[in-house]
């Protein structure tokens, strides 16, 4: 599809899902496509080629202001979540690790805060949030501990009863930006009452210590970190107050799930649109081999999955935006588009051929980047648990 149907500011949206943006929020939007485009995308083949983070691309994201857009306020309008969901589209469409990236604050980091933090802590830690005064990570995951960390998250937090200070000791797996970030929002279990609570850590305070994972095949340009907690002291205001078990944590979960389905969705549509470009310049045979019927079913493959997800994160979207948030709704949607972006990547690296191992056609990186989405913010098996103890009553995890 060369042109947006009409009343979408996205190419291959078929059904014309982005009819629900407003003016103003499509101002927005398209701006960020230009951006990714111009200022960004020129860096990443680069960048992934040597595993390293482009820092220009840093500021002219910085610059557009999406967390608190300035057409919007223009235009006296709400940060819809609908607007938010099309915004994490646009950036994984542009490339998956850039998604990751900026999400790493405007959805972990902030949710955590907005979620767990008390009313007055929300509102000072959110204004500098917004305009990356502090820039923080979310850590949760641990070398020993991913799909069990309900149970089994091991780093420890221990309260003095005098001066009420807390000792943060442990360590964390796969922290991306963590070596960047101010401040790691880092989960740890009370060691008096065996509950999860919430640490806001100075990456520069006493004792923590990280260091980025090297050797990675996937999210080369992300840069992941293992963290080392040792005897870490921290006063009691950088505890968020309302995180207090691990339903805590769920309830941050469950929302952000829906922000990796609507990356899925749009890496579908970065790597489709990659595989139609190539596609209608690359010659065999003496023409074009988008007039290849096989082909044309592959690429119809991929807009029917990319069509179906969009689909359903924009349903999920404008339920959550009613106040309705259920985890297997949430985790349905995860499942069910990082299993079709894997179908999808892959069938745009075949259509591109030899060429599609290149990082020049950009399908490469999307087919390496999507396992990572796959994995992250719950594997495939854990959110078809959620979903199957749902639907049958019957938990199955273990």
């Amino acid at each position: 599809m060369r042109e947006p149907v009409k009343g979408s500011v996205i190419p291959s949206d078929l059904y014309g899902f982005a009819e629900r943006l407003t003016e103003a929020e499509r101002t927005v939007i398209t701006n960020l496509r230009r951006v990714l485009a111009e200022d960004v995308h020129p860096h990443l083949n680069a960048a992934w080629d040597e595993a390293r983070f482009p820092e220009e691309i840093v500021a002219p994201l910085r610059s557009l202001e999406l967390m608190d857009p300035p057409a919007l306020r223009e235009a006296g309008e709400p940060l819809r979540e609908i607007f938010l969901g099309f915004r994490n589209f646009e950036l994984a469409r542009c490339d998956i690790n850039v998604g990751t990236y900026y999400n790493a604050q405007a959805s972990l980091f902030r949710t955590v805060c907005a979620v767990g933090a008390s009313p007055e802590q929300a509102r000072e830690l959110d204004a500098k949030i917004v305009t990356h005064e502090l820039t923080g990570v979310f850590g949760l995951t641990e070398p020993d501990h991913g799909s069990d960390v309900a149970g089994g998250l091991a780093t420890e937090a221990t309260q003095d009863p005098v001066t009420k200070e807390w000792t943060i000791t442990g360590t964390k797996r796969w922290i991306g930006g963590a070596a960047a970030a101010d401040v790691v929002a880092t989960f740890a279990r009370d060691t008096a009452d065996q509950r999860v609570k919430c640490f806001l850590i100075p990456v520069s305070a006493e004792g923590v210590f990280v260091e980025n994972i090297p050797r990675k095949a996937s999210l080369r340009i992300m840069q992941n970190a293992d963290i080392t907690y040792e005897q870490v002291r921290v006063s009691d205001s950088a505890r968020l107050q309302r995180i207090n078990s691990f339903s805590d944590v769920a309830a941050c979960l469950r929302r952000m799930r829906s922000d990796v389905s609507w990356m899925a969705t749009g890496a579908m549509a970065g790597a489709y649109e990659a595989a139609l470009t190539y596609v209608q310049r690359r010659k065999q045979f003496g023409r074009p081999i988008a007039g290849f019927q096989l082909v044309q079913e592959k690429l119809a493959i991929m807009l029917g999955n990319l069509t179906a997800s969009l689909g359903m994160v924009v349903q999920l979207t404008e339920q959550q935006a009613a106040g309705i948030y259920r985890d297997e709704a949430s985790a349905l949607a995860k499942m069910y588009t990082s299993l079709r972006l894997r179908e999808t990547v892959a069938l745009a690296r075949e259509v591109c051929g030899g060429n599609g191992i290149t990082l020049d056609t950009d399908v490469a990186r999307f087919h390496a980047d999507a396992e990572a989405i796959y994995s992250y913010e719950g594997t495939h098996e854990i959110n078809a648990l959620i979903v199957g103890r749902a639907v049958t009553g019957v938990g199955a995890f273990t």
